[in-house]
């Protein structure tokens, strides 16, 4: 197990605080809170070995649902509340764009993957099927185009498919700690908060 230095340990101290205070509450439609839909992501990421990155993306996804201030379940009030990006941009203090960008990219792969696979659709859950249009529905052939060109959307569409893996009550519930390897391998170390 990686040690924290004393630049590290800050942003595993914060994350900790974040998921033990504030992501307890159902998540959205599901049977599961936020703290178990996060680990239950990077459990499935770190088991089909993706790198330590999309790990940490896996398990941090869904933080921009915990650093607004727009409530537990703003989709059931019609309010998109772009989560990703606020959850990619608050994150930029800690990491870097391999952690980034496929949280920031996670909303726009659902979007794609339900244009590109017909059946896609079908496996999303009731709160992913209840965003999905405030998100902007199915993408048109342009934004197929632009998606294409991401950098990081191969690592998007990775996290959106574990999304929906991870919404299991008897799946996987490892402590969020278990992932402290992969977050301190991954901190931005020097970053300004």
């Amino acid at each position: 197990m990686t040690t924290a230095t004393s630049d590290q340990q800050p942003t595993l101290d914060t994350l900790t605080s974040i998921y033990d205070g504030r992501a307890t509450g159902q998540y959205g439609l599901t049977l599961i809170n936020q703290r178990a839909h996060a680990v239950q992501s990077a459990y499935h990421a770190r088991a089909q070995g993706l790198p330590a990155s999309l790990v940490v993306a896996a398990l941090l996804h869904d933080i921009g649902h915990m650093v607004h201030d727009l409530g537990d379940h703003p989709a059931a009030l019609g309010t998109d509340d772009q989560h990703e990006n606020i959850g990619a941009d608050w994150l930029k203090r800690y990491f870097g764009p391999g952690v980034t960008e496929p949280i920031r990219l996670h909303v726009a792969a659902k979007r794609y993957l339900c244009t590109v696979e017909p059946d896609y659709f079908e496996k999303l859950s009731d709160d992913s099927i209840e965003s999905l249009s405030l998100q902007g529905g199915r993408m048109t052939e342009k934004e197929v185009a632009a998606f294409m060109q991401e950098p990081y959307r191969e690592g998007a569409v990775a996290l959106r498919r574990i999304d929906e893996l991870a919404k299991d009550p008897n799946g996987p519930m490892p402590q969020f700690g278990e992932f402290a390897p992969e977050i301190l391998q991954t901190a931005v170390l020097g970053v300004a908060p």
